[in-house]
Parts: structure tokens; sequence; C-alpha cells
């Protein structure tokens, strides 16, 4: 079993995840301190296990991560991570890169034929990874549409050094296992893989890959708004310039990222929230503060909710939000 409290060393240092990338954040990843946090990957276990003499190796685990609310995302999820490191002598020579993408890519193909069957059509498409070099995504075509079903690449030179391995070459995948199981059944909600119950459960019973899920919640959504304005002078985190991002919290600027929002509403409210969506971005044309409007998505999977019971709900939320994000409630 493998810890999934582990260092921010071996979860971005070792993988040439840079200080600036998003990944480190903690509007992303939830930190225990500056220099520990729970995995947002498998991958954080990958020079771990290439150092103790693993080279061809499966880990699935838990993931954690700070994210959107909507279908598809949830706080927890569960990963895997596929690496092959060859031996020089019998296999692949260091500098063969060519042939360890395509082992990488022969290897990837077999899979999704086994999952969808040998007439699925795939595509591969260049990437960017901090820790493969070249990098690929993967998408398959699935009733009608293509989806992305996994990152990967040849392992780049810099981690397999720090591993001792500087003399192989290798590659690694990861891949979503709910988002995989989504695909594969047509399940539309995430929360559905935390039930308990049995009219989900019962319908996986065979674990044969043909079972379609069969909706048994037909319950009504409950629609809930809620407004704030920012402080004045407040920075909104920008993914593409992190740099200007931190320069601003360091000169004590208030710094907003749609993730703090979302966590506020999943501590109060948990599985009942459904989605949240932003439908409403204000600038005030004299003062320059900026509003937010964002519609919360309530719905129960086993039963009716009620207005009365969802407005308690909310009014903690707001409370929560004021409270926690310094933010002034319209």
């Amino acid at each position: 079993d493998m810890d999934p409290k582990v260092t921010t060393e071996a979860c971005f240092d070792d993988l040439l995840i840079g200080e600036d990338h998003p990944s480190r954040r903690a509007t992303d990843t939830f930190y225990f301190d500056p220099h520990t946090v729970l995995r947002p990957h498998t991958s954080a276990h990958q020079t771990e296990l290439m150092r103790a003499g693993h080279h061809a190796f499966l880990a699935t685990g838990d993931c954690y991560r700070r994210d959107e609310i909507d279908a598809s995302h949830y706080p927890v999820f569960h990963q895997m991570e596929g690496v092959r490191v060859f031996d020089p002598e019998s296999e692949l020579a260091r500098d063969d890169v060519a042939g360890a993408q395509h082992d990488l890519q022969r290897t990837m193909e077999g899979l999704v034929r086994h999952l969808f069957g040998e007439d699925v059509q795939f595509r591969w498409n260049e990437d960017y990874f901090p820790f493969t070099d070249p990098s690929f995504e993967m998408e398959v075509l699935f009733r009608g549409e293509w989806l992305e079903l996994s990152g990967s690449g040849v392992i780049h030179r810099g981690v397999l050094r720090k591993c001792g391995l500087d003399d192989r070459v290798g590659w690694a995948f990861g891949l979503g296992l709910e988002r995989l199981a989504m695909v594969l059944f047509g399940i539309p909600d995430i929360r559905l893989f935390w039930s308990e119950d049995e009219r989900f459960l019962s319908q996986f019973e065979s674990g044969s890959f043909d079972v379609r899920f069969k909706p048994f919640s037909k319950y009504p959504p409950v629609h809930k708004d809620i407004s704030f304005w920012l402080p004045t002078g407040a920075v909104e985190v920008d993914p593409d310039a992190p740099a200007a991002t931190d320069s601003a919290a360091e000169q004590g600027a208030y710094v907003y990222h749609e993730n703090d929002f979302s966590s506020v509403v999943r501590e109060v409210a948990g599985d009942l929230v459904e989605k949240v969506t932003l439908i409403d971005d204000f600038e005030h044309p004299k003062s320059g503060r900026r509003s937010k409007c964002y519609r919360i998505t309530y719905r129960h999977m086993d039963r009716s909710l009620t207005n009365a019971e969802i407005d308690a709900t909310q009014m903690n939320v707001r409370d929560q939000v004021a409270s926690q994000l310094q933010v002034e409630l319209r």
C-alpha cells in the first residue's frame, strides 16, 4: 500500500514540475504543510518505485484535487499509472526514444482494443507533460465523440537520471478510472461511484463490459443563485500567467480562484451539489469592482429535495462563502 500523503519532492520536484506550474498551487492541490500534500496523481510514486528496482509496474490509487464542481469532477478519484523501463542490454538502448514510443503506443492500442473492441477508432495527439518527452494524448471515438482516454509519453531523461537510470529509456501513462468507466458504461455523474444504492451497484455485478447504466433516479434539481463582490483590487488567478498572480499575492493583493469557491460549496453541501455554473461576471464601470454570480444545482440521487431543506443549506453556503472568502454578498 502506498500512503496518499506524499512529499512535494516526490510529487513535483522528482517529476520536473516547476515551481510556477498550476498543479502546485493550493487552489489545485490539498496541502498539509509546504512540503506535504495529498497525492493529486499516482505519478507521485513513480520515482519511488523506480528507485526501489521496479521497472515494469502498474500503480493504482485514490487521488485528490481541488477542482470545479460538475458531473465529471470530484475531489477524490482513482488513477492508474503504468511504467516500463527497458534493459539496455537485452531490450532497448538508452537513446532509442522511437523504440520506446512504438512500444508505448502498441501497448495502449492493445488496451483500447481490449476495452472497446477490435474495430475501435483511436488517434494520437501531441501533448506536453513536464515528466515525459515526447508526450501524447490518446483519444478514442466512442458513440460518435472523440474522448480523451490517457496521457502518456517517453519518460523524461531528467526523471530517469534522478532515479539512477540515466543509462535506460522507458515510458509511462496515466489513466483516470472513473472517467473511463463513465465512458464505457454510460454513467452520467461521477458522484454515483460513491453510492451504496443497490440499484446502482447491482447493475455491475456481472463484471461484463457490455453493461449500460440504467438510470434509476429522476428526481428534479433545485437551483439556487449566489452573487458577491470581490474585494477592491482583487486579482483572479490566470493559469497562463502564474508569475503575475504570484507577484500580486506577494504585494498583498486579494487573489481569487473559482476552485476556492467550489471548495467552500462542497464543504458545506457535500454530494447534494450536482453542478456549479458561473452565470454572470460583471465589472462595475465606476468602481472597477468585480461581481460574480454562480448557479448551484442541487440534486439528490435517491430522493426529492425540498426548497425548505435547500434554503437552509444555501443560507449556510452564503455564510461560509462570505466568511472564508472575505467577499461581500449581494
